[in-house]
């Protein structure tokens, strides 16, 4: 990866202009420049020179009034599935980055590159060359803690030689031991799933299982690799006993067939006739998911596996059990196997759930994901709490130093069912003062429009991290209380107010920013036509969508709006700058 493109070169410019300016930058260069209209190609002596052009010229250095954009010379016939980031902020943290990536596909392979810059660079490697190229249309430029990511493509044939991935999920690893100096990604996730099995056994069972004097479990423990837990003494006197698998997905799925082969042996020896069902227990954020939309993936999985599969009623859940009880029945094997899809269905939920929150939480500095009470945590599930904690101090030091403003209160409508007020005020208030205080923001039910108005609207005033508290309670209160479907997910309105002179930014050239904020946020975003300003100057932004794709479009509207400020500020010299700039 030696060769580089050059981009957006002026019409004016020469071999000799480029030389000057790589002269200039001491970046060496082993061949002439090949200058064509519009751009230009250089060889450079090896791939650690190249990166360091690609950091110190691309989008920052400027010649005759174009500012070059430097990345890896990538034949056509190369450009499939490989792609480098740079520019990644050097606290960001590694579930970050791969929740950010899984959006646009399947990644096969992601490897840390060592630089020189004190941001973190990657090689990522997609299953299909359509999930590499909206990647790179998408995270291409994308502000993260103030960094804009730069996406290029690398050749193909790079990957071949790299070493096999090592730890991480979905083959994250790093390309040799760091430097000195070097930026590193935050702490990788654990070999061991996050997500636990969850299993109910029959009281009577739990004794075989067990073994005597415990050798039955040291086995099955020994064999899988796994932690097991028995909760003999929760729900005293139940039918039923709850069993927790910690271990890798394989291993929960072998202790699980261990433990059924136990409880079928026990059912013969004491002639109990009835079927023995698997039963998983699962949180019920993760139900939904897990059904799919008109059933269709659960009956996908009873067709895969030939298997019946019931999921306990939404009714019997309550503030202290959000489980709910998967009942599959069938063979023993396959009973293995639907264990195995629904699991990796379960899995897939609550990694794009964590991903999302991280993501939030990198926008949102010392955001408390646990103090949230919107994911299921170690009380409920045996989840691993530090997989939803917040950013790393680094990170939020590191906010505050790049010139972002003190976090201001802000004020958002949100349009919620006209019948689930009651749900939302609670007995003589009680909930709503609850959710107040928990929150940190001022949260008020506006009277309604008229008789038979099927839409309230509340109005939460509050900072950044009170507004994602409130309004994810508000969500999932909805959610709870079945103003919403088991299969339909929450969408509600919210309406924020930008200043008159921001509007135009917020909609961009021709719509162009308002759709790009719509692809990245899977948000609705619209700014009614021919608004009139309030009394403020203000006109009202409508956002639609679930809780995390419209907290994300409230956050990126969010940030325009403080960058059309600041450049609306008297600037601190007036000073020309040179032919040559950096940003």
């Amino acid at each position: 990866m030696n060769k580089l493109y050059i981009g957006n070169v002026s019409e004016q410019a020469s071999a000799l202009d480029l030389e000057s300016i790589f002269e200039q930058w001491k970046i060496p260069f082993s061949a002439p420049f090949l200058v064509k209209s519009g751009y230009a190609f250089v060889d450079c002596p090896d791939e650690k020179v190249a990166m360091r052009a690609i950091d110190t010229l691309s989008g920052k250095v400027e010649l005759h009034g174009k500012v070059l954009e430097v990345e890896h010379s990538v034949p056509k016939r190369q450009r499939s599935c490989n792609l480098q980031i740079r520019n990644i902020p050097p606290h960001m943290q590694w579930e970050v980055l791969e929740g950010m990536l899984a959006q646009y596909g399947t990644v096969e392979s992601c490897e840390q590159v060592n630089t020189d810059t004190e941001t973190a660079v990657v090689n990522v490697r997609y299953a299909a060359k359509d999930q590499a190229r909206e990647a790179l249309d998408k995270l291409n430029g994308f502000l993260m803690e103030n960094y804009a990511l730069k996406v290029s493509y690398i050749p193909d044939e790079t990957a071949a030689a790299d070493a096999p991935a090592v730890g991480g999920r979905r083959g994250f690893n790093q390309r040799g031991p760091p430097r000195q100096g070097s930026p590193s990604l935050g702490a990788r996730p654990k070999l061991q799933s996050d997500v636990p099995l969850r299993m109910l056994v029959p009281t009577q069972f739990v004794g075989a299982i067990i073994g005597k004097e415990g050798a039955t479990i040291r086995n099955i423990t020994k064999q899988t690799h796994s932690k097991i837990d028995i909760h003999r003494k929760e729900n005293a006197g139940a039918a039923e006993k709850p069993i927790t698998v910690h271990s890798t997905p394989e291993g929960c799925s072998s202790a699980c067939r261990n433990i059924m082969e136990i409880m079928q042996k026990e059912a013969v020896d004491t002639k109990i006739t009835e079927e023995i069902p698997l039963k998983i227990l699962a949180h019920n954020n993760f139900v939904g998911r897990l059904i799919g939309k008109e059933g269709r993936n659960l009956k996908k999985i009873e067709q895969d596996t030939d298997t019946k599969i019931t999921i306990s009623p939404l009714q019997d859940l309550t503030l202290y059990n959000p489980e709910r009880t998967i009942t599959v029945k069938g063979t023993l094997e396959a009973c293995g196997k639907a264990e195995e899809e629904i699991m990796k269905k379960i899995r897939e939920s609550y990694e794009n759930d964590v991903a999302a929150m991280h993501l939030q939480s990198n926008l949102i500095p010392g955001l408390n994901l646990n103090a949230l009470g919107l994911f299921p945590g170690a009380a409920s599930g045996g989840m691993s709490p530090s997989v939803v904690s917040g950013p790393p101090a680094g990170a939020q030091a590191g906010y505050q130093s790049f010139g972002q403003p003190q976090v201001e209160s802000e004020t958002v409508h949100l349009f919620i069912p006209a019948l689930a007020v009651g749900a939302i005020i609670g007995k003589q208030g009680q909930h709503i003062k609850q959710l107040s205080r928990f929150a940190g923001a001022s949260i008020k039910i506006a009277p309604a429009d008229g008789v038979d108005t099927k839409q309230r609207m509340v109005i939460i005033t509050g900072p950044p991290e009170a507004q994602f508290k409130a309004q994810g309670r508000i969500f999932g209160k909805l959610k709870e209380e079945n103003f919403f479907g088991p299969k339909e997910e929450v969408k509600l309105e919210a309406h924020i107010k930008v200043p008159s002179f921001a509007a135009g930014r917020v909609i961009g050239k021709g719509g162009k920013t308002v759709n790009e904020l719509q692809n990245l946020t899977s948000a609705e975003v619209v700014v009614p036509r021919d608004q009139t300003p309030d009394e403020n100057d203000q006109v009202v932004v409508k956002i639609t969508g679930h809780f995390y794709a419209s907290q994300l479009a409230q956050r990126k509207i969010q940030e325009i709006i403080s960058q059309v400020r600041r450049q609306q500020q008297p600037k601190a010299s007036a000073t020309d700058p040179p032919v040559t700039r950096r940003k």
